[in-house]
């Protein structure tokens, strides 16, 4: 079982406070006490509160209860949430605990996300956004005009992805941005990095969620009604892949940008035994409206060029033949980073289990959900009933 809190920015509360809650609703859905959680895989980073140096886990162990229970504290950038699910996944798969608490908690500071924060000139991440001048949007309108380019992409189908997002989040209790915006209100929006406006790419917000992996023995005894991992894989980026790695790169053509994700998707499938088109329904990391578009074609989940024709037909939206982000996605949330591949297992539990009321994915037994973090690093998980 699972639970978060609603995304959004609340100076009033930490972030331990925001992980108690969603903490505290996970264990009542999953019928269990603190005390039956054998271990912590916590996603964490540098970004909240607490003792820092990513040891938000064991913050959440002291606030909790200090049991002696061991704490796995993961950092993957913005993939910490997919990753740490995958180490607790694994714990219990391994036979080495019966039952372990995945979760992600984050307040993120104002402003564009930076990387290590610290003035090193030998550092590529370092020299991209602060000598280049190329933070997060710019390089995502980067891509957006290469896709332009190559299949004719236009700044109304851009558009129209938010405003799906949009439509469809406004159904959601936990989305932090619930209003609905015409396709004139997109367009009109900010410039942010052309050809990407303000309501095209995600803003940084706070929140947490919270998952409990039990063994099948111990889901048996406990009863209720349990969602089944099929699949968890984690990967990193390949030197061949779509992007120039480090400072300087030959970028091969036909090649997907992101291996990481590609890579990580197509080994959680191969653990399910499932093909891309077995999937009812996919949450994916649109930190920007391209992703949504990109990935599926990446994945293998339509052609290469196909995915603004079934954009524009309705078949991304949850009752189409290929939904996608059925929660409002990262733009309707806003990125709290490490919460978030945490909180799309919340989502994929609800809907797997028919919860997901007006957004609800029609007869869904088969998701998958995946996130993207600094450094190429890439998760991917498969759900099933």
């Amino acid at each position: 079982m699972s639970g978060c809190t609603p995304w959004g920015k609340f100076t009033d509360r930490s972030v331990t406070e925001l992980c108690r809650h969603a903490v505290t609703a996970a264990l009542a859905g999953a019928g269990v006490s603190w005390r039956d959680i054998g271990a912590v895989a916590a996603a964490s980073s540098r970004f909240s509160g607490g003792k820092g140096w990513g040891l938000n886990g064991n913050d959440i162990v002291e606030d909790m209860g200090s049991t002696g229970i061991p704490v796995f504290n993961m950092s993957a950038g913005c993939a910490a949430g997919g990753n740490a699910f995958n180490i607790g996944y694994s714990l219990v798969a391994g036979g080495q605990y019966d039952m372990v608490l995945v979760v992600g908690g984050e307040k993120m500071p104002k402003g564009f996300i930076q990387t290590s924060g610290v003035e090193e000139e030998t550092d590529p991440e370092f020299l991209r956004q602060r000598c280049v001048g190329m933070p997060g949007p710019s390089f995502w309108a980067l891509l957006c005009r290469q896709r332009m380019a190559e299949f004719g992409t236009t700044e109304e189908q851009l558009a129209k992805v938010a405003v799906k997002a949009h439509d469809i989040a406004k159904h959601n209790e936990n989305a932090r941005f619930r209003q609905e915006f015409t396709m004139e209100q997109v367009l009109e929006s900010a410039m942010v990095s052309d050809p990407l406006r303000l309501y095209e790419i995600c803003p940084v917000s706070d929140g947490a969620a919270a998952a409990v992996i039990c063994s099948a023995e111990k889901a048996r005894q406990i009863g209720g009604d349990p969602v089944w991992v099929a699949g968890s894989a984690v990967a990193t980026a390949r030197f061949d892949d779509g992007l120039p790695r480090g400072l300087a790169g030959i970028v091969p053509d036909g090649k997907a940008h992101h291996s990481e994700a590609a890579e990580a998707v197509r080994k959680a499938l191969a653990q399910a035994g499932a093909e891309p088109t077995d999937l009812d329904f996919v949450e994916l990391q649109d930190n920007t409206v391209y992703y949504e578009l990109a990935f599926p074609e990446d994945w293998g989940l339509c052609e290469p060029g196909e995915a603004e024709h079934l954009l524009e037909a309705g078949e991304t939206m949850p009752t189409g033949r290929m939904p996608i982000n059925p929660s409002g996605g990262f733009l309707c949330f806003g990125e709290a980073t490490t919460a978030m591949g945490v909180f799309q297992v919340c989502e994929l539990t609800w809907q797997l289990r028919g919860q997901a009321g007006a957004r609800q994915v029609p007869g869904a037994s088969l998701a998958l959900a995946q996130t993207l973090g600094l450094g190429g690093n890439g998760t991917a998980l498969v759900l099933k009933r």
